[in-house]
């Protein structure tokens, strides 16, 4: 499967409106640049359908033009103009062999790209995590961005970037004990830290 990744991923100033608005909605905003032009953002946890538009006007505040990726069914109807202006690309869950691999040639064909992808894939708690963000940053060899929702701070965004050793155990330990203060609107449904194909 082919995926087709727009060209939006221009460096552009923050929207101090996005800004304000989240300031008015009692958030804040934890953010340092990212360490080069590409990589992937793991977004966590994720267990409410608040999460969309506090990401999307984070997204639009910090002025990092990154993609994310969301099931087709979200795509359909007059929703779907909306979404893709938001930087929103369709995967067909049914057919997604080969979206990791036509990912990392994006990343390594491109100068810029930028995607964000919510590992947990459900709102739901699940005891893993889909492994593509982790595959796709050692695999195209790019940084990823720790992003988090956390609505018992009350702080959104992204401060942390790191390089993945490959080793699995090492880098899962990381995460743990970044994500271990954090916590999404219904903690009880945050998806455990670990990968189901674990090696």
């Amino acid at each position: 499967m082919t995926v087709a990744l727009p060209d939006t991923t221009r460096p552009r100033r923050g929207s101090r409106g996005a800004a304000a608005l989240l300031r008015a909605l009692g958030w804040r905003i934890a953010w340092s640049p990212p360490p080069g032009p590409k990589g992937v953002l793991m977004v966590y946890p994720h267990t409410s359908n608040w999460d969309f538009p506090i990401g999307v006007l984070c997204r639009s505040a910090i002025g990092l033009e990154a993609q994310w990726m969301g099931k087709a069914s979200l795509f359909k109807g007059p929703a779907g103009p909306l979404m893709r202006a938001l930087g929103g690309i369709a995967i067909d869950r049914s057919a997604a062999h080969g979206v990791t691999a036509s990912i990392v040639a994006e990343l390594r064909r491109r100068e810029r790209l930028w995607l964000a992808i919510t590992p947990e894939g459900t709102r739901s708690h699940r005891p893993y995590l889909k492994s593509g963000f982790y595959r796709i940053a050692l695999a195209a060899d790019v940084p990823c961005g720790l992003g988090f929702i956390d609505y018992a701070s009350r702080t959104v965004g992204v401060d942390t970037w790191v390089r993945f050793s490959g080793d699995e155990a090492r880098d899962l330990e990381v995460l743990r004990a970044f994500y271990a203060d954090k916590r999404g609107r219904h903690p009880a449904n945050a998806g455990t830290i670990a990968f189901r194909d674990a090696r």
